[in-house]
């Protein structure tokens, strides 16, 4: 699995939340230097064995593993391993010079460091291999980090991650900071049985493994007993129902999938041991098809891996697994082009497994329409379309969809066919399939159109919505996605689906329990007791994040399942104690079961580990207001203004803070460069329009007024305060189409009144 590295240049997005004899000796990060000591591993931990002692019995799985970008995910930098150039080349960018030289057997880069100046590290290890390879450097604290500028393995030339951006030291994406560190975003997936072992009081790492790749037992788990059974020290392990000292054997594909998902997912850990094994949604809780990670029609955007679009595909529904197209060893696929695909769609296939399959020859012009040979004419460009990460490394979407221009139009998503014919359009695309495929071509409705209009948030979209998401023959993490859209429509969105929070699919009850806050509150101590109880780690601790406020409402037996699933919740935010995200989870946990000093000290840990992390200071200036410790708010979001200047939210909020201690100039001076750079925020304009208006400065309430009216026609509030404007200046007739305007918008019985008084004014 690549690095792990933020889908958004900027991820103010809360997490989930947002992301890796053997060695007799474990090798041990600490203060920068590497040392060793022999051990078989933690009295908490199952021994592991070298890999070459499965080598011994697995032959051609060993060698097919050997050499493999599993076997080469980490290594300890050397001149076989290390594949740039350190020939004393340089590359720019944005004005920082980094120059990667060798000395005394050493690679060494010389480039901008915590503090902004030039300086010489040493690079330890390399991550990665093809298509680009990383390098990772130590820093104190038991600190490795993934530099920005990495090699390209195919051109053979360096280039940086970030090409169009000047990252500047302090910033979490700088190669420095927080989201380019090893022990917490990479290396669980990068190497076998990965220990952080954050030290939160003192914040350091001593992070440990039980080997530097990605080897045997990564994915069997540990391998000690099964060692000693095969060689005769444990034989009576075989007459316990076929154990051979194995933790994992693959049976089912189900298993299969899961474990791969651990690190072929967008996910975040929900337990501290995140060894392959148990179920996955115990272990983490995956991203759903949310804008900026997937197209509304599913299709992969950002860097998600292969999970969330493989649930999508008729083919996870139909009981294809990983390994009927990976040799699991090699992580090579099976075999070469379209006989890949023919495997199974070729008439003369097998049909043990797949007895509905449709017997067809799909390997010709007669079904792809394009030149034998051609790119075109390859089955994985028309139906795994393909998309580039970190600059150069190009995956391809595992949904294996239909291709569906007349869809992708719809929803402004990409689509197979233009992505090759650059410059045609969707339309074009779209003629060409009805013509080469007549009446029998695709045209049913897709649940991307429904997806899409619901993230539009239209009135329209809810029924749609919760027909989706009870429609049991749609995925998963279709069904899921749709009723997290469902949430924002209220318990007239979410009530109407509320037989789904007993659905089979835990990634429905998921999402049905994250929508738990919009049911009205009978309901929620309904479903929500039950929900506290599920079998599913990851459905239980969503539970008692929505149930966190009503916790008091509860039945003592509900308060009981509460009070577990509580503790679930806290030590899944504790599996990342070392990011932010999870401080301001936590602080909006014990926000919501009124622990207020816990909170409080939840988001000023979250502020001391990454300052411009937006989410904690705006959620702690709202509480501080809230304690009526104003004065504490306004340094908070004056803090984070020093940090973040064009930080257009924490102007608003210090604005609306100022206003409440009526300090109006200084609340309209906020306010105003909160509307420079929130200026598609009516709100923002509205509040500011109010202010002015307390002012005196009727002439520009007046235009702030309208610009909130013209970003969102029809809101009762905007269209009232217009009318009061114009009103009290006995501008009676200028008054009357607002008031009236007001009133049919559905304003309360003010508005009404104020339109009887501007009425009765009139002549």
């Amino acid at each position: 699995m690549p690095p792990y590295r933020p889908t958004l240049k900027r991820p103010w997005r809360l997490a989930t939340a947002a992301l890796a004899g053997a060695l007799a000796a474990w090798i041990i990060f600490g203060g920068g230097d590497v040392g060793t000591r022999t051990v078989t591993g933690p009295a908490h931990r199952p021994a592991y064995v070298e890999d070459a002692a499965c080598g011994a019995c697995h032959v051609q799985q060993y060698n097919d593993w050997l050499a493999s970008h599993h076997d080469r995910a980490m290594q300890v930098a050397g001149a076989e391993t290390v594949l740039g150039d350190f020939d004393n080349a340089a590359f720019d960018h944005f004005g920082v010079e980094s120059r990667f030289f060798r000395r005394d057997g050493g690679f060494f880069v010389r480039t901008d460091g915590p503090d902004g100046g030039l300086e010489d590290f040493e690079v330890r290890y390399t991550f990665g291999v093809e298509p680009l390879q990383q390098y990772l450097i130590p820093l104190p604290g038991g600190r490795f980090q993934a530099l920005g500028v990495a090699w390209d393995t195919v051109r053979g030339e360096w280039f940086h991650l970030y090409p169009d951006e000047a990252i500047h030291a302090g910033d979490p994406l700088h190669w420095t900071g927080r989201l380019q560190n090893w022990n917490s975003g990479c290396a669980e997936c990068h190497s076998t049985d990965v220990d952080v072992d954050y030290d939160a009081s003192g914040r350091t790492y001593g992070t440990t493994w039980s080997a530097i790749d990605v080897g045997c037992q990564a994915c069997h788990g540990p391998g000690a007993r099964h060692v000693e059974w095969a060689d005769g020290r444990r034989p009576a392990l075989v007459e316990a129902a076929g154990d051979v000292g194995l933790d994992i054997r693959y049976g089912d594909g189900a298993a299969e999938i899961e474990a791969c998902s651990t690190c072929h997912a967008l996910r975040s850990p929900i337990r501290s041991d995140r060894s392959v094994g148990g179920a996955f949604l115990d272990g983490f809780t995956p991203a759903l098809l949310e804008p900026g990670l997937y197209h509304a029609d599913g299709q992969i955007l950002g860097e998600v891996f292969e999970y969330g679009s493989f649930l999508q595909s008729r083919m996870f529904a139909e009981g294809v697994r990983c390994t009927d197209c990976h040799n699991p060893h090699s992580v090579r696929p099976r075999v070469v082009g379209n006989a890949l695909c023919e495997q199974c769609h070729h008439p003369d296939a097998p049909r043990n497994r797949f007895p509905t399959l449709t017997a067809r020859n799909y390997d010709t012009p007669d079904h792809h329409f394009h030149p034998e040979g051609s790119a075109g004419s390859l089955c994985v460009n028309c139906h795994m379309a393909e998309r580039t990460y970190m600059e150069v490394d190009p995956r391809r979407d595992h949904s294996f969809r239909v291709p569906r221009p007349d869809v992708a139009a719809e929803v402004g998503s990409a689509d197979a066919c233009t992505l090759c014919h650059t410059g045609q359009s969707h339309d074009w695309a779209a003629g060409a399939i009805a013509e080469w495929y007549g009446p029998g071509r695709r045209t049913e409705g897709h649940y991307g159109e429904v997806l899409a209009a619901g993230r539009e948030g239209g009135p329209e979209a809810a029924d749609a919505l919760a027909a989706l998401v009870r429609d049991p023959e749609q995925p998963a993490i279709v069904r899921a996605t749709a009723l997290g859209l469902l949430v924002p429509y209220g318990p007239e969105g979410v009530g109407n689906v509320t037989a789904v929070f007993d659905d089979p699919e835990p990634l429905v009850r998921m999402a049905a329990a994250s929508g738990l806050g919009a049911l009205e509150l009978s309901e929620r101590l309904r479903l929500g007791g039950r929900l506290l109880r599920d079998s599913v780690r990851s459905v239980r601790i969503e539970a008692a994040r929505e149930m966190a406020p009503d916790a008091a409402n509860l039945a003592a037996g509900d308060l009981a399942a509460f009070g577990a699933a509580r503790a679930e919740y806290e030590a899944a935010q504790s599996v990342r104690l070392d990011m932010p995200e999870s401080h301001v989870n936590l602080g909006n946990f014990h926000t919501a079961t009124g622990d207020h000093a816990r909170a409080v000290d939840d988001y000023r840990t979250a502020l001391s580990l990454d300052p411009s992390f937006a989410p904690a200071s705006m959620n702690l200036s709202v509480l501080l207001s809230r304690l009526g410790r104003n004065d504490e708010a306004e340094n908070a979001l004056r803090d984070a203004l020093d940090v973040t200047p064009d930080f257009g939210d924490a102007y608003y909020s210090l604005g609306l803070l100022l206003a409440e201690d009526g300090r109006l100039d200084e609340a309209a001076g906020a306010l105003e460069r909160a509307a420079g750079l929130l200026p598609g925020n009516a709100r923002v304009h509205y509040n500011r329009g109010l202010a002015l208006q307390r002012l005196d400065r009727r002439g520009e309430a007046e235009a702030a007024f309208l610009r909130a009216d013209a970003l969102a026609p029809g809101t009762p509030e905007y269209l009232t305060a217009l009318a009061i404007l114009h009103a009290q200046e006995g501008r009676w007739a200028e008054a009357l189409p607002w008031a009236e305007r007001a009133a049919q918008s559905g304003g309360d019985a003010g508005a009404r009144d104020l339109l009887d008084r501007i009425r009765s004014e009139l002549p």
